[in-house]
C-alpha cells in the first residue's frame, strides 16, 4: 500500500470537548468531515494530507491513518488478522517502532498484552519477508502503529503523528499546573476574540493562554516548532512534501499586526517563565508582561476580551482564600473592564459563584479529566441595568 498517496479513513483525536473548534480547524484546511464525535473528527484523506494536517492543527492529539478494520474476538485472530497485513512496505525492517492501543475486550486483562500481539505480528512478518527483525519499544519518536479494538471490531491504524499534538513545541519551561497547549487555543477560540482588540490574561501563569491568542492572531501553526513526526519513519515518505508543507506555514504568517495583548501574575517568576515561552514561540514583541496582582493589570480603554485561567482548589490553592480571589475577580472585571468580554475557565462551580455576576454563556471544557467551565461576561460600558448575582 503505497499510503501516501492512498486515501483511507482517518481518525483526528482531540480532548474532550475540543471537538468543534477541531472541526472548525480542519475544514479551515479544505478538508470535508464525513463525522464528528466528542472527541475528533473522521474524513478521507492520504499520509501527505495528514502533513498538512499534523502541522497546522492547534486542537488535535493524534492523527490516525487507517490500515485495515477486521473482527477479532480474541489474541489469536487479532495476531493472524494483522500479521496479513503487508507491514514490509510500510515499516523500514532497519528501523524501529512502537504500538499504543484503546482496548475494551473481555479476552484482554491488560492493553499490554493487546500491544505486544501487534507488535509480534509485524515483527514476525517482517522477518519472513526481509529476515531482518525490526527494534520497537515504547518511545514514540520513531513509527508508531495504533490498535482500536472495542468487544469484537478492531482496527489497526498508522498514528502519523507520534508524540501528542497537544503540545505545541514552544513551552519549554511549564511553570506550575499549566494549561495545555491544545485546551488554551480551544479556549481563546471559544471566546470569538477578532484577533485585533485587545487581549488581556491576567493570572498568567507560564503564559499559555496569552501566547496562543498571539499565536492565532499571527497564524502561526504548531508545525513551526517540531520537526519529527512519525509519518517521517514510514516507507514512503518524501522530505520535500514535508518541507513544502512547512515552506507554507511560513508564508503565511501575519506579520505587522496591530494588536496588543496584556500578560500579568504576581509571582515574577512565572512572569519570567511566561517570556521565555514567548520567546521561543516567536512572539514575545506582541505580548506585555507586567508583574503584579491581577487587580492593578493594565487595561485599555478600548473594547476587548479579558481571560482569567485562575487556581480552582484541585491542585493548587486553598479553597477559603480563593473565595476572595473569585470575588475580586468579578469586582475588577466589573469596576475595571467595562466595554470588554471577561471569561473565567475553572473547574469549581461552587467558586464561580463567588464572581458575583450572572454568565451569558458556560462553555463546556475538560482540563485534563476535570469537568470544566469556560464562564462568559458581557461587562457592559455603564449602558445597561447592573449584573445580577448568580444564585
Amino acid at each position: 500500500m503505497q499510503v501516501f498517496n492512498t486515501p483511507q479513513k482517518v481518525i483526528i483525536t482531540c480532548n474532550k470537548r475540543l471537538s468543534p473548534a477541531l472541526q472548525q480547524e480542519v475544514q479551515s484546511l479544505g478538508f470535508t468531515i464525513k463525522r464528528a464525535f466528542a472527541t475528533g473528527v473522521e474524513l478521507l484523506a492520504d499520509v501527505n494530507d495528514c502533513i498538512t494536517l499534523n502541522l497546522n492543527l492547534q486542537c488535535a492529539s493524534q492523527i490516525l491513518y487507517s490500515i485495515k478494520s477486521f473482527e477479532a474476538h480474541n489474541p489469536d485472530e487479532l495476531y493472524r488478522q494483522i500479521k496479513d497485513i503487508a507491514w514490509e512496505d510500510i515499516l523500514d525492517f532497519n528501523g524501529y517502532f512502537s504500538v499504543n492501543s484503546n482496548v475494551n475486550n473481555e479476552t484482554i486483562s491488560t492493553p499490554l498484552f493487546a500491544n505486544l500481539k501487534v507488535k509480534d505480528a509485524i515483527v514476525d512478518r517482517i522477518k519472513e519477508k526481509k529476515g531482518v527483525r525490526p527494534n520497537s519499544g515504547p518511545e514514540l519518536n520513531k513509527a508508531v502503529i495504533h490498535l482500536y479494538w472495542q468487544g469484537n471490531e478492531a482496527s489497526i491504524y498508522l498514528d502519523t503523528s507520534g508524540e501528542t499534538l497537544a503540545k505545541h513545541g514552544y513551552r519549554k519551561h511549564p511553570g506550575k499546573a499549566p494549561m495545555l497547549e491544545a485546551l488554551a487555543a480551544g479556549v481563546v477560540m471559544a471566546t470569538d476574540w477578532d484577533k485585533s482588540s485587545t487581549f488581556i490574561n491576567p493570572m498568567c501563569g507560564s503564559g499559555t493562554l496569552a501566547i496562543e491568542a498571539a499565536l492565532i492572531a499571527t497564524n502561526r501553526k504548531p508545525g513551526l516548532y517540531r520537526m519529527n513526526y512519525a509519518f517521517m519513519h514510514i516507507l514512503g515518505y518524501d522530505e520535500l512534501v514535508f518541507f513544502a508543507a512547512r515552506r507554507k506555514l511560513k508564508d503565511q504568517i501575519v506579520k505587522n499586526v496591530d494588536l496588543k495583548i496584556i500578560a500579568s501574575d504576581i509571582s515574577a517568576d512565572a512572569i519570567k517563565i511566561a517570556q521565555m515561552n514567548a520567546k521561543t514561540a516567536g512572539v514575545d514583541q506582541l505580548i506585555s508582561f507586567e508583574v503584579c496582582d491581577f487587580e492593578k493589570t493594565s487595561v485599555p480603554h478600548t473594547a476587548g476580551v479579558i481571560v482569567f485561567n485562575p487556581e480552582y482548589g484541585e491542585r493548587l490553592g486553598v479553597h477559603t482564600q480563593l473565595e476572595l480571589t473569585y470575588k475580586r475577580m468579578g469586582d475588577f472585571m466589573k469596576k475595571d473592564c467595562q466595554g470588554y468580554n471577561g471569561y473565567v475557565f475553572t473547574g469549581n462551580p461552587d467558586l464561580a459563584k463567588k464572581i458575583g455576576l450572572r454568565a451569558s454563556k458556560k462553555i463546556e471544557f475538560y482540563n485534563g479529566k476535570l469537568d470544566c467551565r469556560l464562564l462568559c461576561y458581557e461587562l457592559y460600558d455603564g449602558t445597561r441595568r447592573k449584573e445580577k448575582a448568580d444564585d
